[in-house]
Order: structure tokens, then sequence, then C-alpha cells
């Protein structure tokens, strides 16, 4: 009801001038036969320089996307879906923070539909809803109706449109609901900030404020002023019970009265930026378990344009029960627009002494902290292999058979070497990929499905069905010019342990170079390479400088397989991680909650049959008896198991999967599910209020408006 006031609103006392409002976009219609019954609907946007409209194929995560709406269509079908053409850009946009696909003011963006006529006496009427942004700011997504009639026999088009697109410009606060919650409302012209409040006057009468702060040039209407010229400022309540207005509104402010160009010099009264306009409604509350609802509407201008009248939601209780009807519905006693504010003065404390960070500098240190230890520990776990173990003595011998202090040198050297190798490699990936790309990589489908395919490729090398290696051209010529000695010959030893015991460190660099990549942190591919070289460096320098520690070290043997294996298992579980990403981003529904879960049951079950002898991978050696270390990891494996077991209980108060804590971040959310029923939303809520949703665990929520 509300939009059709507001399109009554704009129709009646905006069109004398539609000349004056922000219009960089002009929409240009026509129709084209291509053959017997077929035609195209072409649809041409001309923009204003610097002024952007976008795909109808952009994310909807993003800004409005460009849509052709249907009314008529009862004579034709549609063939497909529509194209697109003109000058496309696609990347981050800086506005919204997704990825978007746009076109630019240097050629006109043109989108064609190919139809077939069934019955070409009646029209085809409908209407393009857009979103135009420059630089600085955007628009609110528009509207402009069209109507085409089948041309006769003569080939004479008929196109009829509005005279100007200002007649169906579209609210904010009424177009489509999905599509709005996507744009952040700071990014749309607001010249005009509104503050609600309430001021108890006695026991039963209050004050409702309303104040307008108003940037400079801009002015908002009076409650009284001409209804022949701009929208007054209304008051609207959508309910009376529980209280009566007492009196008319009260308005204060710098005001001005006089006739005005914009409107026909119509007389008008205006209030300016020079001092807060506030306008107070006194009330008198008859029943105080009832909320006082309802809405303001404004509209305002500047010196050269007008913008469409908007509409600020306001919600006011005073008892505790009308608080809880507020807050059962979602709403609360402060409600501005599109936008919601359900502060809990618990949750506000919070930031003060926060216990995590959102996007901080803080929390930026501590990231790249924990992917430097990431890398650390896969060092740590590629010495245990079977290609990097044995190297150990054979090259520490190596540089003991000269003095001890030329000894202790040299294996410096080597680990120094070693950590240079690796950092190069972290650096050129850096540079090659860019922080845009290693961002995008977190959400991107196609990279978290070939990453999945990749990590099954790793988990299968691990279990010894085959080796990935490096062409051994490459490890003989380094290791003909590691004979040549010195400092080039000691580097050269290094990059040459580098290639040959590729085989195993290679799924590991690579697990750890994807997960610093997909959490997009610039310098995540060079900090997880320090660590990893590190932590494979620092024996070979250790043992270098007390060659008495090797008598402590275990000795080669089927162990080090097995390390292999499980590392195997792991990689085969962090696969299905990627897939799940990838399927949550494009919404296919094969990998959720159930399945996701299922499979990571099955594949630590595996590791724990594996670990307890049941079963034998290529390289294995028969197993006599257990050892302590190996039962104590298999029996850690089952409990893992038993653990992700527990994520299949249903809470009874949600009716939603127990998540488990450990498979946050890993696991698909347990509301994206198979077999659960998922509870419907309050259908007039949502209808009120777009950012009405659902929430994990079927909270009801309001969700931040992007």
């Amino acid at each position: 009801m509300r939009s059709v006031v507001s399109l009554v609103l704009i129709l009646s006392y905006l069109l004398p001038a539609y000349s004056q409002i922000l219009k960089p976009v002009k929409w240009d219609f026509d129709i084209k036969k291509t053959g017997t019954d077929e035609y195209e609907l072409i649809y041409t946007a001309n923009i204003q320089k610097g002024w952007t409209v976008y795909s109808q194929y952009t994310s909807d995560d993003g800004p409005v996307p460009t849509s052709v709406n249907y009314e008529k269509m009862e004579g034709i079908k549609l063939l497909g879906k529509a194209s697109e053409s003109g000058k496309k850009k696609e990347g981050m946009d800086s506005y919204f923070g997704v990825v978007v696909t746009k076109f630019l003011a240097d050629k006109p963006f043109v989108i064609t539909q190919k139809i077939k006529v069934t019955d070409p006496t009646k029209p085809i009427a409908g209407y393009v809803t857009y979103m135009t942004c420059d630089d600085t700011r955007c628009l609110p997504p528009t509207d402009v109706d069209f109507e085409f009639k089948i041309p006769p026999a003569d080939g004479t088009v008929t196109v009829a449109k509005p005279e100007d697109d200002i007649a169906t410009t579209a609210l904010s606060a009424n177009a489509d609901s999905k599509n709005v919650a996507a744009v952040d409302s700071d990014k749309l012209l607001n010249p005009v900030k509104w503050e609600i409040t309430k001021e108890k006057i006695s026991e039963k009468e209050y004050d409702l404020i309303f104040t307008a702060r108003i940037d400079k040039g801009w002015t908002v209407y009076s409650v009284y002023t001409s209804d022949d010229g701009p929208v007054p400022t209304t008051l609207n309540f959508e309910s009376e019970e529980g209280f009566v207005l007492k009196g008319q509104a009260v308005e204060n402010g710098k005001k001005k009265t006089g006739k005005d160009p914009l409107f026909d010099n119509i007389v008008v009264t205006k209030f300016l930026a020079d001092e807060p306009y506030v306008i107070k409604q006194r009330i008198e509350i008859t029943d105080d378990s009832k909320p006082v609802v309802g809405y303001l509407n404004f509209m305002t201008c500047d010196d050269t344009r007008c913008l469409p009248p908007q509409d600020v939601d306001f919600a006011f209780a005073f008892s505790p029960q009308a608080e809880a009807l507020l807050s059962s519905n979602g709403l609360n006693a402060k409600i501005n627009g599109d936008r919601i504010d359900q502060k809990i003065a618990s949750l506000a404390e919070s930031y003060e002494n926060p216990v995590g960070s959102c996007g901080t500098v803080a929390e930026k240190k501590e990231g790249l902290f924990w992917t430097f230890l990431f890398g650390f520990i896969g060092g740590l776990l590629a010495l245990l292999t079977p290609c990097v173990f044995p190297m150990l003595p054979i090259t520490v011998s190596f540089f003991t058979k000269d003095t001890k202090r030329k000894g202790w040198v040299n294996g410096t050297i080597y680990g120094i070497s070693i950590i240079i190798i690796y950092i190069v490699l972290g650096l050129l990936i850096t540079v090659i990929l860019g922080p845009e790309a290693l961002n995008r990589l977190s959400t991107n489908w196609i990279a978290n499905t070939l990453f999945f395919l990749i990590f099954i490729a790793f988990a299968f090398s691990f279990f010894g069905y085959y080796e990935i290696t490096l062409p051994s051209s490459w490890s003989t010529k380094s290791d003909q010019m590691a004979d040549k000695g010195g400092l080039i010959g000691i580097f050269f030893m290094a990059f040459t342990l580098a290639l040959v015991s590729f085989s195993c460190t290679g799924p590991i660099i690579g697990t750890a170079i994807v997960q610093a990549a997909t959490k997009g942190e610039y310098l995540g591919p060079f900090l997880v390479m320090l660590g990893f070289s590190s932590a494979l460096a620092l024996p070979f320098g250790l043992f270098a400088a007390f060659p008495a520690w090797l008598n402590s070290l275990p000795k080669s043997g089927s162990w080090m397989n097995s390390v292999k294996v499980v590392l195997g298992f792991l990689e085969l579980a962090l696969a299905f991680k990627f897939l799940s990403v990838a399927d949550m981003t494009n919404g296919w529904g094969l990998l959720r909650y159930e399945l996701f879960m299922g499979l990571w049951i099955l594949i630590f079950a595996g590791m724990t049959l594996y670990l307890f002898g049941f079963i034998r991978f290529p390289h294995d050696s028969p197993m006599k008896k257990l050892s302590p270390v190996r039962t104590g990891f298999a029996l850690a494996s089952l409990a893992l198991v038993v653990y992700l077991a527990s994520g299949f209980r249903i809470n009874s108060k949600t009716q939603e999967y127990n998540a488990l804590s450990l498979m946050s971040g890993l696991a698909p959310p347990a509301h994206y599910n198979f077999f659960l029923p998922h509870q419907d939303l309050d259908p007039a809520i949502k209808a009120k209020y777009p950012s009405f949703s659902k929430c994990a665990n079927n909270i009801n929520c309001f969700k931040r408006l992007l």
C-alpha cells in the first residue's frame, strides 16, 4: 500500500519538476523482426559520462542488477536468455566489496531479447529496473515502463514508453526487496539523516521527536506546506490502537516560506540546513502494552534537483510487554528506513574489550602469524616424510668432514639457502597473483573446484599409488652445480634437496599455499613459505652444529610411509572443504551438511582402520604389532570419528543439527541440509522489512543491508 502511495505522490507532485532530478541514464526501446513470427526486443541505455549501469547477470550480493520485467506477454514466448552488449567491465567494486559486472558510458548498453509471437494483436508491456552509480554515489533503483506493439505488415514499428522515466522512479524503500537489501544506503545520495527519539512529559504523555540533520544546500519541506508543490513531510501511524494524538505536530528549525522556482513558483514552506529540522508530536498512551509503529515520509531538494520521496520507519515501546512484542517481531524502538537498530547494551560493551576482532589491524597481524605457523607445522611434517628424513644424516655428515667451525658455517649456509629458495617461490606467487586475485580465490567456484581436484591428486599420491615428481633433468643439472663446491655448491645442494624431495613436500607446500591464498592475505604465500622453509632448514643447521644429536634421531623405516598415508587422509578431508565452498557459492545444493559430515566420518574412520592395521596401501610393510605411538594416534582418530558423529544430534529448540565448534569454517552451515524442514518466515514481517530472514539455528534475524 505504501509503495502505491509513494508512486502516486511522485506522479502528482514531481512531474512539474522532473527535469530538475538527477537523470544520467536515458532508455530507448525498439522491436526488430528476425524471421517468421520471431522478433527481437531491444532495450538501449544511453549513459552519461562517468556513470555506469549494472549487468543483468551481476552478483545479487552487490548492486541492483538491471532486469527486464514483463507485465503483459500473453501473445509472446521468450526464446532463451536476454543478451547484452556495450563497454563492459568486470572486477572487484570498492562500493560493494564484491565482483560486479557493469557497463560504462563509452558505448550504449543494449539488452536484446529474442521472442516468438503467438498472438500479434496483444501488446507487450512491462518495465526495466536499473541502478546507476558514478565514482562517488549511487542513485536509488529506477523503473522505466515500456510497451511494444507487434509491427503490422508494412513494417511500421510502434513503441510506447513514458514521456520521461521519472514518472516511474522506484524508491529504494519500495523497490524489489531482494535487490534493495544488497545496496548499502551509505552509497546512495542521502543528504538527510533522521534521528528518532521520545521524551516523557507525564505519566501518560510523551513527545515523539523526529530530528532531521540536513546537508548544506539541501532542504526538507514542512508538514504544513502546500500540497500543490513538493511532497510535504508527513507522519503516518500504521495503527491508532494504544494511543491518541494530542494536537498537531510542532516544527522547529530554520524555516523559509516563499515562491519556489522548482515548482512553478508555488508558495512552499521549507526548512534549511542551517539548523536541525525538528518535528514533535505529542501522544497520550491509552494501552502501554501496544507499541506505536509507523513511518515518516519526506522529500528533499537542492537548488537544481529533487530526490524521490523516502520513508523512515519508526517504532516506540512504552512498557516491557511492548518491547517484547517488538523484539519477537524483529523490531526495536529505533527503525530508520531500511535499517533497524537492534543495539544490545551488553554487546555494545564488548566492542570496548572484544573477545575477537573483525578486520582490525590487530586481527590482521594475528592472522599473518597463524599463516606463518601453519607453514612452519607443514615444514615439520615434511621432515618426517621418506623423501626428507633420510637426507638429514647424509647431508650433516658431509658438513662434519671438515673442522667443527667450518661444518657449522656450511650447515648454516645450507639452511639459509633452503629458506631463500622457498621464500622466492612464495614471493613469485604473491607478485604474480596479487592481492585482488588472492581475495577472489576464497569464494570463486572454479578455483575451489580446481583445489578440490588438486587435493584429491595429492591424497592419492601420499597413499602411494603414484608420485608427483619434477623432471629428473632438473635435479641432475642441480646436482652437477652442487659438485662445484663453495657457496654456489652449497646453495645448489639445497636446491637439489628441494627438487628430489618434491614428491613428498609438493603436496604439503600446495596445501599450505592454497590455505593461505584463499584467506585473501596479500603476504600469505610469502609467510607460509617462510614458515615452511624455516622448519625444514632448522634441523640441518642444528645437527651440523651439534652432530652428536644425530644419535637421538629415530631410525628410518616404515613409520615414515605411515606419516605420508595419514597426510593423504588429511588431504582428502580438506579436498571436500573446497568442494563445499564451490557448492555454496554456486548454489548447487549437492554437498550439504549431512553429506559433508558423512564423508568426513568415512575418511577418518578409514584413517582409524589404517592406523589399527586393517587397511594397507602399496608401500606399507606388513605390520607385526602396533607401537604405542601408532596406537595413540589410532585412538585419537577414533575419538575424532565419534566427535564428528555427534554433529548429527538435533537441537530440540532450534530443530537444527547441533553444529560442532571445531568444524566451524570447514563444514557447511547446519541449516544448509537435506532432511530437516525449514521454518517459514512471518510473511507480514518479511513484506515490511526486506532484510528479515533466518540465521543460524533457525533464529529470526535482520541481516545487515550490504
